[in-house]
Parts: structure tokens; C-alpha cells; sequence
């Protein structure tokens, strides 16, 4: 691969990252969608054991079995696709408040991000029909459970104002 490969293949995953983060950000933004879904915050008392069961039937494959995501996750592959992410601390999982993990889980990448009128190619397919919503809640509280500290507070803060915006 030439010099001039390697700097266009630089300059086009810069620019996926960037649409991919814009997305989200709009999507946090605007409270994440219809105020039904959008409204829903993790239960509490959920059984981490069987998240983490889950999680190894229906996410590691993609993120991993220690939820380190996939290589380069922030480059594009050739499909123009950015790698599955991890999610543990080092992703942006925690970046994002609980009615977008949701949605992003339940409906999948381009659907949830249809709906704030962004067209992009998403690999994360949408779960609704294999996992009941319980199901995927169970998943997101044994992700957030791996995180440290610092990650949970930031991850709820963000999904408290993701709230306030909503009822406003």
C-alpha cells in the first residue's frame, strides 16, 4: 500500500469517526428518539450474571469476549464500516446516556440513526426480535458494571440530562 493510499485511507476514516460522533452527539442531543424508548433509564436490581451470559451469546462475536471491540475499530474497513468498539472504558460506550444504548441495541446503527435523519451504514444490527427489552437492559447494566468509577458517574450524568432535555 502506497504512501498516497495510506493518507487517503487516513483522511477517510477521520471523516467516518467524525460523521459517526456528530451522529451521536446529535442523537444524545435530542434525547435519542420517540419519548417512549427515550424515556427509559436501566432498572435497577437486574442480574449481572445473566447479562454477562448474554452479552457472550449475542455481543462478543462483534465486541468481544472481554469487550475489547474489534482491531482498528476507528478505521473503516473496506465495506466503508467502522469496526465493532469495545466496550469497556477505552470505547465510547459509556459516552452515551441509556436511551441511546438502548435504541442503538434494540433497533440497530442505521436504524436509530435514521431517525434522527442521518444516513450511515452502520454494522450493529438491531436486536428487537431475538432479545426482549429486559433482556437488552440486562446486557447494558453488565457492560456499565465493567466500567470504573469515573465511567458509570460520566454515563449517568449524561443520562440524566439527556432526560432533563427531554421533559423540557
Amino acid at each position: 500500500m502506497g504512501q498516497g493510499d495510506l493518507m487517503r485511507r487516513s483522511v477517510v476514516a477521520v471523516a467516518a469517526a467524525a460523521i459517526v460522533s456528530v451522529a451521536l452527539v446529535a442523537f444524545w442531543w435530542t434525547g435519542g428518539g420517540s419519548e417512549s424508548e427515550a424515556a427509559m433509564v436501566i432498572p435497577e436490581g437486574l442480574d449481572l450474571a445473566q447479562g454477562e451470559v448474554l452479552y457472550g451469546e449475542y455481543c462478543a462475536s462483534c465486541h468481544g469476549a472481554n469487550l475489547e471491540g474489534q482491531p482498528d475499530w476507528q478505521s473503516p474497513g473496506p465495506d466503508g464500516r467502522l469496526p465493532a468498539p469495545p466496550h469497556d472504558e477505552t470505547g465510547h460506550t459509556w459516552h452515551h446516556p441509556d436511551s441511546v444504548l438502548f435504541q442503538y441495541t434494540k433497533l440497530g446503527g442505521r436504524e436509530t440513526l435514521a431517525m434522527q435523519g442521518i444516513e450511515f451504514d452502520s454494522g450493529m444490527p438491531g436486536f428487537s426480535g431475538q432479545l426482549s427489552d429486559q433482556e437488552i437492559w440486562t446486557i447494558l447494566a453488565y457492560i456499565r458494571s465493567t466500567w470504573p468509577e469515573r465511567a458509570r458517574a460520566a454515563q449517568a450524568a449524561r443520562t440524566e440530562v439527556s432526560l432533563a432535555n427531554e421533559g423540557s
